[in-house]
């Protein structure tokens, strides 16, 4: 999708909620902190039955996600309770599922101790070779494009196809790019993921998810999934994502912008020893990243010396939040190995705020220049 696209895009999701508003009512949708309907007589007819089936401010930001990712859409408590309905949902034992090996941590983590034990085999492959061998004899392929924390990219296109070849169901976590950087439901996703949590809700107060479809089918079953299992979410956390979602676009826009003048100072900054920003022209993923993303994204990884080196250039910038997540109005970082992944000690996921451009370049040059 093309920018132009996008701007359009974005000018309608600010006025998608008012378009049905009649006189007197509120431009903002309500806060509808209830647990039950008033239900007297046949209950067929009423539009809201119970707390746990419906609830009125989840409608409001789910209609409005759903005008961004041009698919229905259902909300979820967080992105990780939108990514296990995805996973508990579609296989059954004896199926296969393939995953990321150098995705979210915690993905790998849901289906090995919770699929397996159910008879769902469980592989997983390296992002930048997702497509090697094909996905003959999976039932379901998750992909996270550009992956967290190594921002290897996947060619959504050809996974789309190999996967409807082989008769899998797509699945992609979108979460690093948004829909407004990256659209895999137009690439040939069967569904999407997104951690609302980061840069849709965007000020690092609320945990949100959602899950988009196009496939009716699938949707149906995710819905049944939030109903039966109650994971489903709060109406202030979704009145809060709602609010943040409104101001995606710039906030959104400004965070790729500096980004690529962090990305290009960190690349040539003597004290850091390799950069991954898919932006960068001589990354291994721009090419592909330049075919299937309108930009670049927020998210930086690099590599210093070693774990002390890491930790000092974190703790000492002063516009740099120590903080896990990422996706917020601050710029924050932290050292990943901490957590466990596969990477090297000095290996530091530094995720761009708002903050101005020549103010935050200059203060992580000279946090790096004392290192």
């Amino acid at each position: 999708m093309v920018q132009d696209n996008i701007d359009a895009l974005a000018a309608k999701l600010l006025h998608h909620f008012g378009l049905g508003l009649q006189p007197g009512q509120s431009v903002v949708p309500s806060i509808v902190p209830t647990a039950v309907f008033h239900l007297p007589g046949d209950p067929t007819n009423a539009p809201y039955v119970y707390g746990r089936y419906h609830n009125p401010t989840w409608e409001a930001l789910e209609s409005a996600l759903g005008v961004l990712e041009g698919a229905e859409t259902l909300t979820f408590p967080s992105g990780m309770a939108a990514i296990g309905a995805v996973l508990m949902t579609i296989p059954r034992a004896g199926d296969r599922v393939l995953l990321p090996a150098d995705g979210y941590f915690a993905v790998r983590a849901l289906a090995e101790k919770f699929l397996a034990p159910l008879g769902v085999g469980v592989d997983t492959r390296p992002t930048a070779r997702f497509l090697d061998g094909g996905f003959a004899g999976y039932r379901l392929v998750h992909i996270e494009t550009p992956s967290n924390p190594g921002l290897d990219v996947c060619d959504l296109r050809a996974a789309a196809v190999q996967a409807k070849a082989a008769g899998a169901i797509l699945s992609v976590d979108n979460t690093t790019m948004t829909a407004l950087g990256q659209r895999p439901l137009e690439l040939g996703a069967d569904v999407v993921v997104c951690s609302d949590t980061k840069a849709v809700s965007g000020h690092s107060d609320t945990l949100m998810g959602h899950v988009a479809t196009r496939r009716g089918d699938l949707m149906e079953r995710f819905k049944e999934w939030r109903k039966y299992s109650g994971t489903i979410p709060g109406p202030f956390e979704a009145w809060l994502t709602f609010r943040g979602l409104e101001t995606l676009e710039v906030r959104f826009a400004r965070m790729c912008e500096t980004a690529g003048a962090v990305a290009a100072l960190l690349a040539e900054h003597p004290k850091v020893q390799s950069v991954r920003y898919p932006g960068l022209p001589r990354d291994p993923a721009h090419a592909i990243a330049a075919k299937q993303m309108v930009t670049f994204g927020s998210m930086i990884s690099l590599t210093l010396r070693d774990a002390s080196s890491a930790e000092r250039f974190i703790e000492s910038c002063p516009l740099v939040q120590p903080s896990t997540s990422f996706g917020g109005v601050r710029t924050c970082a932290e050292r990943r190995a901490r957590w466990g992944d596969s990477v090297p000690d000095g290996f530091v996921r530094l995720s761009v705020g708002l903050e101005p451009s020549n103010a935050l370049c200059r203060a992580i040059e000279n946090s790096l220049d004392k290192l």
